[in-house]
């Protein structure tokens, strides 16, 4: 989960926690001043019909009160207190959304209709209310200011991730003089130091490659100018040799920086692509089961001579013949009837590692198949079961 998300949901429960709590409040407190505005108002109609013939009384108790006559009724009301009595009534209203409340007393044939004063307490009520808002603006105004603070780091994870798959030419343009700022600098030293030192070893590679391949070349032209048999085949073998290693170093070096070139393709495709760049003369070999042909999105020329390399091998260490290559449910497997390894398969993904140091080749082969597969996301299992040594490609 990206932070992104993980601030949004922190976000959202403290803003419905917020919501929550005051609206919470507000009932806790509309409730406790609708009590004390019943209290006081029952105590102001009491006094009044206790002094009802008294007319100069009223009107000190009303003028005490800041009781003001009300010629109509008033629609929309809400009724907080009702009291009938032998000869009357008494009932206290609260108009909605607002401060006000209606005393209505009625005795005999007289009425009293009353309208208060803006109450204290419903103001005190009104600003927590307006609290309890202005909290909630301010935590969504963090929200905004921790969303636009956080908004580069999207930026610095898609150059890493697009300087990570071989674009070297990334760069942070973040200019911030806090830590993200900090991160964005130190990123691009970082990168330009690397693309420094991955484009100096590319070149030396390269030249050295090159260089290489003219005196191989030359000497395999002088070798057929020696007479004596043996000298001539052992020379051929070292020289062939040092042509293999300088291609796979260099193969192994390409894999480093180049982009990948997908495109879609079956699995049938790829296994006769694999098989001719083996070139087997007898196809007694290798048995081929496809039981499934699925499609493949990856470079043909990399997966295929990865698959390549893990055939050559499964050919190269069988104890018996036919090799087995099946394809099924995007998994590629290759068996062979050979012996255990002795170590790890982490170990013979290394460079230069081989089972037995007899054998022909460098200890390249499944460093490049795991370089391929990393490259296109996927992965190599090892099995050994029923005395045969599986390999399989997830696809």
């Amino acid at each position: 989960m990206s932070i992104f998300k993980k601030i949004s949901i922190l976000f959202s429960i403290s803003l419905v926690l917020m919501i929550i709590i005051g609206i919470w409040t507000d009932n806790i407190n509309s409730k406790r001043i609708d009590n004390l505005i019943k209290q006081k108002y029952v105590k102001v109609a009491n006094e009044i019909l206790q002094n009802f013939e008294n007319k100069e009384k009223i009107k000190k108790i009303l003028k005490k009160y800041n009781l003001k006559h009300l010629k109509d009724r008033v629609k929309n009301s809400k009724i907080l207190f009702y009291k009938e009595f032998t000869f009357g009534y008494i009932t206290i209203e609260k108009r909605n959304f607002e401060d006000e409340f209606i005393l209505e007393i009625n005795y005999l044939d007289e009425n009293y209709l009353l309208k208060t004063e803006d109450e204290e307490n419903l103001k005190d009520k009104m600003i927590l209310n307006a609290l309890v808002f202005l909290d909630i603006f301010v935590l969504i105004l963090i929200f905004l200011f921790l969303i636009k603070l956080l908004t580069p780091l999207k930026q610095i994870s898609l150059e890493i991730t697009k300087f990570a798959n071989g674009d070297l030419s990334r760069r942070l343009s973040i200019k911030s003089k806090d830590e993200i700022g900090q991160l964005s600098q130190a990123f691009n030293k970082m990168a330009s130091s690397l693309e420094e030192l991955i484009k100096t070893r590319q070149e030396l590679l390269k030249d050295i490659g090159h260089e290489l391949r003219t005196p191989i070349a030359k000497g395999k032209f002088a070798i057929e100018r020696i007479d004596d048999f043996s000298q001539k085949e052992l020379l051929k073998k070292i020289f062939k040799d040092l042509e293999i290693l300088t291609n796979e170093l260099i193969e192994l070096e390409k894999l480093n920086s180049k982009e990948l070139d997908i495109s879609t393709f079956d699995v049938e495709t790829l296994i006769i692509q694999a098989l001719n760049r083996l070139y087997i003369e007898d196809e007694n070999l290798i048995n081929i089961k496809i039981e499934e042909n699925f499609k493949i999105n990856g470079d043909l020329h990399y997966l295929s001579m990865a698959l390549k390399n893990l055939i050559d091998n499964a050919l190269k260490y069988a104890i018996t013949y036919p090799i087995e290559i099946k394809a099924t449910k995007n998994n590629i497997y290759i068996k062979n009837q050979a012996n255990k390894l002795n170590k790890k398969i982490e170990y013979y993904l290394k460079p230069f590692t081989q089972e037995l140091s007899q054998r022909d080749g460098f200890g390249l082969g499944l460093s490049i198949v795991n370089k391929i597969l990393k490259k296109h996301n996927f992965s190599l299992v090892y099995e050994y079961r029923n005395k045969k040594v599986i390999f399989k490609i997830i696809l």
